[in-house]
């Protein structure tokens, strides 16, 4: 179910008025549960079922870390990450062992590429691994685990609510239940922020409907073999409007997910913060799904030793974490590269900046936040295309194509609509000008114009591109 749907539109509205009337009160967390089980059962029923076995996985295994025998709970919490990722690897990663492992005639092979991949999959099996060694954490430091209440009933209904609860279910924010579970509590209507509830909200739909479901007819022809066809201009011009279509696309879910979640109460993080700003590889790990960056440094690049076992091991770990992030990311081996590329840059910039020790100057950060966009717009080009020599033909046809005639109407309309996500970066480099701090006091000019452009010049409504991970 789409938040750009019509059929969501009326979920919420019947949510959202069930969840603040007086008599639901106490069952506030209950409606919210049901709303989300229906909203992840419109589009795939049967994963429904699928979807409540990982959230029981992850509410037996937290609970009985917690109150079970102290002599088991290591082997319960190894259990529950085991069985997570076992189900994570069956879903997601079969198509990827029968390309890799099998002939697609064969009948392993083909039954590995007979088993669908179930929306949102990798966001709620991380989330139930994060809950799972947090307990295991908290009680190996001797602390209390005070979000898994000694209830078995409560704590399975709060679970359940933990990893279903609709905004983010399907593509995040990866929650953490440190921050989730103290939230949940009896929400009043008058406490709901909503000047910041709607700003978030006509921001995150402007980047998802006028920019990206409107850049994405544009983009399309990247596709192999349309490409062929295309001038090295159009192509270049092509990436960077995927370039920024994907940053509108998630982004945009992002904030839609932490809109919705403020009117019923509860306070995500942000997951991007001004990405194509960055100045360095690491600083745009800070600021691009940041939910996902902290919680592979937190749950894997950490654990494999981080940065404390000598400088080679750093590099490595990084090169690890970022490989197994990609692959997180789809079972295509163009994912591994992906993630190998983020890997190897981040640990080159290590390495420079472990053995050069110098300030540089404004102009020079300047041009390194160009180098740094340019190297992820080309590495998106592994998202857009997962079959690798179609990759290969893309970088081949850039070089090749430079005598055929650019398209002028798809490059103006690329730039067109990628000025709006460039202004928006712009504004947050500039926020301390006299000029936007002119404008932030006439702002709910600029709410009704992204809201005027919402209404009247929205693109088809596509699904969210990270839907597919």
């Amino acid at each position: 179910m789409l938040f750009t749907s019509f059929p969501f539109l009326l979920l919420f509205l019947i949510t959202f008025l069930v969840y603040y009337l007086p008599f639901f009160k106490k069952y506030q967390v209950s409606v919210l549960v049901v709303s989300s089980l229906i909203f992840y059962a419109y589009d795939q029923p049967w994963f429904t079922l699928l979807l409540l076995f990982s959230a029981s996985i992850n509410i037996l295994t937290s609970y009985y870390v917690v109150y079970g025998n102290a002599k088991y709970r290591k082997l319960v919490a190894t259990t529950g990450i085991v069985l997570n990722l076992a189900g994570l690897a069956f879903f997601k990663y079969s198509p990827l062992i029968s390309h890799s492992l099998f002939s697609p005639d064969s009948s392993i092979g083909h039954f590995l590429l007979m088993i669908p991949l179930p929306i949102g999959i990798s966001f709620f099996t991380f989330e139930g691994i994060s809950l799972v060694i947090d307990v295991w954490r908290d009680k190996k430091e001797g602390k209390t685990a005070s979000f898994v209440t000694p209830s078995p009933a409560r704590h399975a209904q709060r679970t359940l609510f933990f990893i279903s609860f609709f905004p983010h279910l399907i593509a995040g924010p990866i929650l953490k239940a440190h921050d989730f579970y103290p939230q949940i509590s009896d929400k009043a209507f008058k406490n709901i922020a909503w000047e910041n509830a709607f700003k978030t909200l006509i921001v995150g739909y402007f980047l998802k409907m006028v920019v990206a479901d409107n850049l994405k007819n544009f983009t399309f022809w990247i596709s192999y073999p349309y490409f062929e066809a295309y001038s090295t201009v159009d192509l270049c011009t092509m990436l960077f409007g995927y370039s920024i279509q994907i940053f509108a696309d998630f982004a945009g879910y992002s904030l839609i997910a932490i809109g919705l979640a403020k009117l019923f109460g509860y306070d995500f993080q942000t997951n991007f913060y001004f990405p194509y700003i960055s100045t360095s590889f690491k600083e745009f790990w800070k600021r691009w799904h940041i939910s996902l960056s902290t919680f592979l440094m937190q749950y894997l690049y950490i654990p494999l030793g981080g940065n404390r076992k000598g400088k080679f091991r750093t590099y490595l770990n990084l090169l690890l974490t970022m490989v197994l992030g990609g692959l997180w990311h789809g079972a295509a081996w163009s994912y591994a590269t992906w993630g190998l590329f983020h890997g190897g840059m981040l640990a080159i910039e290590r390495l420079i900046n472990d053995n050069v020790k110098i300030k540089l100057p404004k102009s020079v950060l300047i041009i390194k936040g160009f180098f740094v966009f340019i190297m992820v717009t080309l590495a998106w080009l592994l998202f857009k295309l997962p079959d690798f020599s179609h990759v290969i033909k893309y970088f081949q046809a850039i070089g090749n194509n430079t005598a055929v005639q650019s398209t002028v109407k798809i490059n103006m309309y690329i730039i067109l609509y990628s000025i709006p996500v460039i202004v928006y970066h712009l504004l947050y480099l500039y926020k301390d000008s006299k000029v936007w701090k002119a404008v932030r006091s006439k702002e709910f000019v600029l709410y009704a114009i992204l809201l005027f452009f919402i209404i009247t010049n929205s693109g088809t409504s596509g699904s969210f591109i990270y839907f597919q991970f």
